[in-house]
């Protein structure tokens, strides 16, 4: 252990049965190589996977030439942006804003997806909450298995997706061989985020979505410490989210399950090797919320890192690098099963 100090009935069935119900997979899109991916060096794919009338919108980057045994890394994204404007953003005239670009030139198989409600994926009646955003993940991390027959994962979430892919290696450790946690919320006392949402309950309880504008995107990078982003990132985020059809509102489930049944993740439950990372000025949690979570992970090989100068928008801020470098350094170093 290191620490560093700088809306469907078959959602509780599923989970208790540890299985989801019946599902089918198509590609989509398989993209050729276009200029991007010749300069880049990296290869794109996109798919379905289905259940039934539910359609979850997949992303895959990968450098291109054959490699055996990639390790596979999925990106869990968090309440208000989808998949690939979280993870693969083009900031026009500059570069180095993709976790996923990141990752795929270390050599990792890099996945990430819309859970339902969001982005590309199918719109229901439900609200997408945390239970139901871990049936997706283990349809998607069971589709993944089938195209790479790697019997195993790493795992990235921040915010509401570090709490889905939580309850995720709780319940399905056999499939993940490392987890990292960003800007999580664990029993959510003394947040200020969360203080603000819970005014907002009545909503949220009556409404499966909620109004997701421009400014509620430029405020994500606001609202715990101006000049912490490069000024073009919120503007090249918005604009590729909301150039995604039917897409100016967002589901309400995880807003209102962290506003009324924190702790939905159990450290004490959580036995895969594990990385916390906590921007200095995240409103979502305070750092003894999070330590308290860290202090209790059930696995001996775990570590924290604070980043100074970060917020809650820790993977698009001027200190990305530094979380990217941290978590590939814990998931390559040899402790987390690589």
């Amino acid at each position: 252990m290191s620490l560093f100090m700088s809306r469907r009935s078959v959602v509780s069935s599923a989970l208790a049965l540890g299985v989801t119900a019946a599902s089918t997979v198509a590609p989509v899109l398989s993209s050729a190589l276009s200029a991007e991916t010749a300069k880049t060096g990296l290869s794109t794919q996109e798919f379905w996977v289905t259940e039934g009338d539910v359609k979850l919108y997949v992303y895959r980057k990968v450098a291109i030439g054959k490699k055996a045994h990639r390790p596979v890394l999925v990106l869990s994204h968090g309440s208000s942006i989808s998949s690939v404007p979280s993870y693969d953003l083009r900031v026009p005239g500059k570069s180095d804003f993709s976790m996923m670009d990141f990752f795929a030139h270390r050599g990792f198989d890099v996945w990430t997806f819309d859970y339902e409600g969001y982005g590309k994926s199918s719109r229901t009646g439900g609200n997408s909450n945390i239970a139901r955003g871990v049936i997706d993940l283990k349809k998607v991390a069971d589709f993944i298995h089938t195209k790479t027959g790697e019997a195993k994962l790493f795992l990235y979430g921040d915010s509401s997706g570090a709490l889905r892919a939580g309850s995720f290696a709780e319940k399905f450790p056999g499939q993940v061989s490392g987890i990292a946690m960003a800007a999580l919320s664990y029993r959510g006392a003394g947040s200020t985020t969360l203080a603000q949402r819970k005014e907002q309950l009545e909503f949220y309880k009556t409404h499966d979505r909620r109004p997701r504008d421009r400014n509620m995107i430029l405020s994500i990078f606001t609202r715990d410490k101006p000049g912490t982003y490069d000024p073009a990132v919120p503007e090249a985020l918005a604009n590729m989210e909301l150039a995604i059809p039917d897409n100016d509102t967002v589901p309400t489930g995880t807003y209102l399950d962290m506003v009324t049944i924190l702790p939905v993740v159990d450290p004490k439950k959580n036995t895969v090797p594990t990385i916390l990372l906590r921007g200095e000025y995240d409103g979502i949690a305070t750092e003894s919320d999070v330590l308290d979570y860290f202090q209790n992970v059930a696995c001996a090989d775990r570590e924290y890192r604070l980043i100074a100068g970060a917020t809650h928008a820790l993977s698009l801020g001027n200190r990305r690098a530094v979380a990217w470098q941290a978590i590939a350094d814990f998931f390559e170093n040899g402790r987390s099963g690589t």
